[in-house]
């Protein structure tokens, strides 16, 4: 992580890698949007050590982009769910997203593909539905496997 003085930059992107500049960071937050919400389910889809999958949901939560709820008592387990902060970074996902396709596709196409719920639209490039025109937002598209994915691959 970078340090919190910055002593010749007065910055806001610095400022917000703070939060979730860490690579491990966005990527539980893109996972809990996508409804993995269970510590041991975060842990397995992304292949990450207890220890980090711990820190970073513990960081996260205190910046406030993540709540941690309970959903068992007995034994005490936990779920993660975005918060608005949290839900805000979901414009940034979908363009690393679009970014990661265009400059780093896959040869057998997009691993994932996001679409408006109401009515199957992609993004454009600024985050509208191609189809009706309704501004998409973490609430209201859904993310599903594409031709890429290695759950399509393997299916």
């Amino acid at each position: 992580m970078l340090h919190r003085e910055y002593q010749t930059q007065v910055c806001s992107v610095a400022r917000s890698l703070e939060v979730v500049g860490e690579r491990w960071s966005l990527l539980i937050v893109r996972s809990v949007l996508q409804g993995v919400v269970r510590f041991d389910d975060l842990k397995e889809a992304l292949g990450i050590t207890r220890s980090v999958l711990t820190t970073r949901l513990q960081h996260l939560c205190a910046e406030g982009v993540l709540e941690r709820t309970p959903y068992s008592d007995r034994p005490p387990r936990f779920e993660y769910r975005v918060t608005e902060k949290g839900a805000e970074l979901w414009p940034l996902l979908a363009h690393l997203l679009r970014w990661g396709d265009k400059y780093y596709p896959e040869p057998a196409g997009a691993p994932l593909l996001v679409e408006h719920a109401e009515c199957g639209g992609a993004p454009d490039g600024n985050l509208v539905c191609d189809r009706c025109g309704t501004s998409l937002r973490a609430a209201n598209v859904e993310v599903r496997p594409g031709p890429g994915s290695p759950a399509v691959a393997e299916g």
